[in-house]
């Protein structure tokens, strides 16, 4: 991966999961695959599991947290994003359904970006869900929402998510 010099970089926050094959090696080939692709990977959560969330007829998820610095825009680390998940074999078919890998963005530096139906930067969901919280707060505790203007520490203990979170 080539980054170009004198461009500014951005620290990404991304959220993998999957509960489909060899979990472990699908988080760990994604990083790889981020780190070669998008931007240096500077910082991983522990793997934690978790119950399937909004479909819940489905095995457990492992999820992780990870960070990186890139001098990409949020859009073409998205659209890297989604290569990256069709290279390792993600089909999509149902919304919260089964998936081998699923790469989010939850954060992109203190940037908010709201393109409908594309990318909404904060991840509009992030504050409700345990299994997003938990890893980001690991990784990144005194890191601020830039709405909400609240730590992840903040957020993560205040969340009202039911939901058991597992870290291994």
């Amino acid at each position: 991966m080539m980054l170009n010099q004198g461009l500014e970089y951005s620290t990404a926050y991304l959220l993998l999961g999957g509960n489909l094959g060899d979990r472990v090696a699908n988080l760990e080939k994604a990083i790889e695959l981020l780190n070669d692709k998008i931007g240096k990977v500077i910082a991983v959560s522990s793997l934690y599991e978790t119950a399937a969330w909004g479909k819940t007829d489905q095995p457990a998820f492992l999820n992780q947290a990870v960070a990186l610095q890139t001098n990409l825009s949020a859009l073409a680390v998205l659209d890297l994003a989604l290569s990256i998940e069709q290279e390792l074999g993600r089909v999509r078919k149902d919304k919260w359904g089964e998936r081998l890998i699923d790469i989010d963005i939850i954060l992109f530096g203190d940037q908010i970006i709201n393109i409908p139906d594309r990318l909404q930067v904060p991840h509009p969901h992030m504050k409700h869900r345990k299994f997003v919280m938990e890893p980001l707060a690991e990784i990144a505790p005194q890191v601020l929402h830039p709405v909400l203007g609240e730590t992840m520490l903040s957020i993560c203990r205040n969340i009202s998510d039911p939901l058991e979170v597992k870290k291994l």
